[in-house]
């Protein structure tokens, strides 16, 4: 049963000394000075959501990162003190652990904020470390402890710390850009479930078991310690699913864990619910507020869970924004307002009449305070019109103001006391009182900072005249995957700018143009136009939420002479150039482009083949709006394919038509000796290169001039296809060379930079990043199909693999691995950099079936296409 010896506020046992009691008062009391400053600038920050465009992040996190975590930090040591019946860890370590993390927290939020990733670093390593320190602690007070039947709600504060360091090194990647616009949304959603079931979930669940008989003055259920195991099993563990799998992507692990974690909540409840009896509670106000508190958790977890089993993750950004006003408010803040409710009188209080006086202050007008609190929780989450959400909004800060209210006063009251008690022992606590005014220095500091400026004064209609009577351009700005589209606009100097900016995607953006407007967080299919007035240098545009710039979520206003203009005043005239800006694979094609022809053209008569390549500098659209000089062979990168039989003989004539550079050619194809046939030639001249092909195979030939990676990298290369003897027919015939796409000035150092590092702009079949997904190949249900495969690199092999299909044949490097007459079909081909071969399949319906290099980097950056199969 529950004793006097199991008070989490300290109360059995020998009573602590003058000078303990004085120390303990004093931390206590400067803790909760911390949390009252950190909700307050939370407040803050919410209440300027309009003026500030990405405050709603910062309120978030002033209050998760700032406010609950000191909350935890103080508490679960306290509270496993007096679990474990442990020793008080030294104050001053204690006081050092807690500095570090609001220190760190300072480094987070004033780094992200003003987008310096040295400082979010600096604080975030930080922050882990002390939270590492506040980990070991809590492990290293278990041994030897004399421990108690409360034992294992210690392992519900240990496991809530391991998740706020995965939480926090996942939020590193995330405001620093390093998890990629690819991840990130995954490692987002691991970030959230992370941090606000894990760092703030389990430890109110592990309090509550020893928290709620406390504060309903009755006894502890017998079967508390064993169900409390349970219940860390299911929700501990689940949760270390759920983030693993949201963070590698894979749905089902995610369902499975927050299953889990529902269950062992569902459970927790269900004892919770027994516990409570008719009497009268020691604090009615605190109980209330801890159920609500529960009941709003366990809400939040189903709803999560059904939002996770429903939708692709991809859509989950949008539909997971119901549960977090759930958790956020209605479990984190009503917990902190039930908790505190109860335990500020016990360990603030000098005796028992000061604690009831002090009670009595925190729990005036109690019952409105929980009823508007809840009700504003609800009206933020159902689906409602926006006066409801506003409306639930400032229910919500009433609410919070009237404890905070209430709070301050309690503080005061007991901050006399404890001057008094310091100047009778001596006792300074510079460490804590200093990290409290630099917390509200530096954030008030940033808030100031970033407030300023025109956020919403710049929207404006489109297609009015400037006050300067030149001309008026309005671009149309989408915002969606990570992404502004387009990346990159070119004006002429004086053009009056006005971008007409609408987020199609399911999270939230903004978009803030460096020194001008910027306009408020957008959700799904929101516009407003930024009127940018006459443009007479070059600007970024960036979305602001922390992460999205380092993602790659930017975009370049660039001013050029001559630029194209439209006096009418309307159109959009943006041009995508290939430069380091990145590629937006969902953007047209330009007008009147047409995929490159992936059939592959019957073998020509005779057996003598004679070529003519001119190797060339030639502009190519690689991409989507993107146009690109390459080095070519005929003309295009890829050059043509040539196709022949074993014996075959090729006269390749090659014209060097380039006007400052040296190129040759190596055909893997042929057997003899490089030195004269693979020469370099320059400007001018001419060799003729004439080879055997005495062998079956798909083979590549590519420039053999030095540096042959920047030659092959910038499109001189090709495919050779041999077929092999008695190849049977098929009903279509394709060629695809996968290659790897560098953006940037050919030769330049940072395109070679590039390709020495190996980090192309993206991938492409046949040369051109997502040809194929805008123009597919067209074949009928149960044709026969045969897909010529060369890998030219020039660092990167391929896996080939079309969705839908089985292969039945698989040649590869001059040998057949697999025949249509064996029971086994193959799902890949893999090749590594210059092999080649090919597969055969037949589509047995009508439908979509999408091709891919299944290494997903280079499908997800442009290796991918489509087979459109009719009836």
């Amino acid at each position: 049963m529950y004793t006097k010896n199991d008070d989490p506020a300290g109360g059995g046992g020998r009573p602590p000394s003058r000078f303990k009691a004085s120390g303990l008062r004093s931390r206590h009391l400067t803790a909760h000075v911390l949390v009252a400053t950190w909700v307050m600038l939370a407040l803050l920050a919410a209440s300027a959501q309009q003026t500030l465009p990405a405050a709603r992040w910062l309120a978030i996190h002033l209050f998760l990162l700032g406010a609950a975590t000191t909350a935890i930090v103080v508490w679960s040591e306290h509270f496993a003190v007096a679990m474990l019946h442990a020793p008080q860890p030294d104050r001053r370590w204690s006081n050092t652990r807690l500095a570090g993390v609001n220190a760190g927290a300072v480094g987070v939020l004033t780094g992200i904020w003003a987008d310096l990733p040295v400082l979010t670093g600096i604080g975030s390593a930080l922050l882990i470390t002390a939270i590492g320190a506040h980990l070991f602690v809590l492990v290293r007070m278990g041994r030897g402890a004399l421990g108690g039947r409360l034992t294992p709600i210690a392992d519900y504060y240990r496991a809530a710390a391991a998740a706020l360091i995965i939480g926090a090194v996942l939020g590193w990647l995330l405001a620093t850009g390093k998890a990629g616009p690819a991840n990130y949304s995954e490692l987002k959603l691991a970030h959230v479930h992370a941090t606000l079931l894990g760092w703030i979930g389990l430890p109110v669940l592990g309090t509550l078991f020893m928290l709620w008989p406390t504060v309903l003055g009755v006894r502890m259920a017998e079967r508390t310690t064993r169900l409390a195991r349970w219940v860390l099993v299911l929700t501990g563990g689940g949760l270390l699913i759920a983030v693993a799998g949201l963070a590698g992507g894979w749905r089902p692990a995610a369902v499975l864990g927050m299953t889990g974690y529902a269950a062992g909540v569902a459970i927790a409840a269900q004892l919770f619910a027994r516990t409570v009896r008719r009497r009268p509670a020691i604090s009615a106000a605190a109980a209330w507020m801890l159920a609500a508190a529960l009941g709003w958790l366990l809400v939040g977890v189903v709803v999560d869970l059904v939002f996770l089993a429903a939708h692709p993750l991809a859509e989950l950004q949008g539909a997971i924004g119901s549960p977090i006003p759930v958790l956020l408010v209605g479990l984190v803040a009503q917990v902190l307002i039930g908790a505190l409710t109860y335990l500020l009188p016990i360990v603030l209080a000098s005796g028992p009449k000061e604690r009831a006086a002090l009670r009595a202050i925190l729990e005036r007008g109690w019952l409105p305070r929980l009823v508007v609190l809840n009700v504003g929780v609800a009206l933020l989450v159902l689906p409602l019109p926006d006066p409801a959400g506003t409306a639930g909004m400032l229910l919500v800060g009433a609410g919070a103001v009237a404890f905070l209210a209430l709070a301050v006063r309690v503080l005061v009251h007991s901050g006399r006391g404890f001057l008094q008690d310091a100047e009778r022992t001596g006792e300074r606590r510079p460490v804590l009182w200093g990290t409290v005014a630099g917390a509200v220095l530096t954030v008030l500091a940033v808030l100031v900072a970033n407030s300023g400026g025109d956020t919403n004064g710049g929207v404006s209609a489109a297609g009015t005249a400037g006050p300067g009577g030149g001309t008026v351009r309005t671009v149309a700005v989408t915002l969606a995957d990570m992404r502004i589209r387009p990346a990159r606009i070119e004006v002429a100097a004086g053009t009056e700018l006005r971008l007409k900016v609408t987020n199609t995607d399911a999270q939230r953006h903004d978009l803030k143009v460096e020194g001008g407007p910027a306009t408020p967080m957008l959700a799904q299919g929101d516009s407003r136009v930024l009127d940018l007035g006459p443009v007479a240098g070059n600007r970024e545009a960036w979305c602001t939420l922390p992460g999205h710039r380092a993602a790659g979520m930017t975009m370049d206003i660039v001013v050029k002479d001559g630029a194209a203009t439209d006096s009418s005043g309307h159109g959009d005239h943006t041009t995508a150039a290939a430069d380091d800006s990145g590629l937006d694979l969902s953007a047209d094609f330009s007008t009147g482009w047409q995929a490159r022809d992936a059939d592959l053209a019957p073998a020509p008569g005779g057996t003598v083949h004679k070529v003519e390549l001119h190797a060339a500098h030639t502009t190519v659209e690689v991409a989507p709006g993107v146009k690109q000089q390459m080095w070519t062979f005929g003309g295009s990168a890829p050059g043509p394919t040539l196709h022949g039989k074993v014996g075959d003989v090729f006269e390749v004539t090659l014209v060097n038509d380039d006007d400052g550079m040296g190129h040759g050619i190596d055909f893997h194809a042929g057997s003899l000796a490089p030195d004269r046939p693979m020469r370099t030639i320059q400007p001018g001249e001419r060799l003729v290169y004439r080879f055997r092909a005495e062998k079956a195979g798909a083979w590549l030939y590519h420039c053999s001039t030095a540096p042959m990676l920047q030659h092959i990298g910038n499109g001189m290369h090709g495919a050779v296809v041999i077929d092999p003897p008695g190849l049977a027919k098929v009903d279509h015939e394709y060629v695809l060379v996968s290659s790897e796409l560098y953006l940037g000035t050919p030769g330049s150092t940072a395109q070679v930079t590039k390709m020495r590092e190996g980090t192309p702009d993206a991938w492409a079949f046949n040369g051109v990043a997502d040809q194929y997904a805008k123009q597919p190949l067209k074949v009928k249900a149960g044709e026969r199909a045969r897909f010529w495969v060369v890998a030219a690199g020039p660092s990167d092999g391929t896996a080939f693999h079309i969705v839908g299909t089985v292969f039945d044949t698989v040649y590869k490097e001059g040998t057949y691995l697999l025949k249509p007459d064996g029971p086994g079909g193959s799902q890949v081909l893999d090749l590594a950099t210059a092999q080649g071969g090919f597969i055969e399949t037949t589509f047995p319906e009508a439908g979509h079936y999408p091709f891919v290099d299944h290494d997903m980097r280079h499908a997800e950056a442009g290796a991918h296409g489509m087979v459109e199969v009719s009836d």
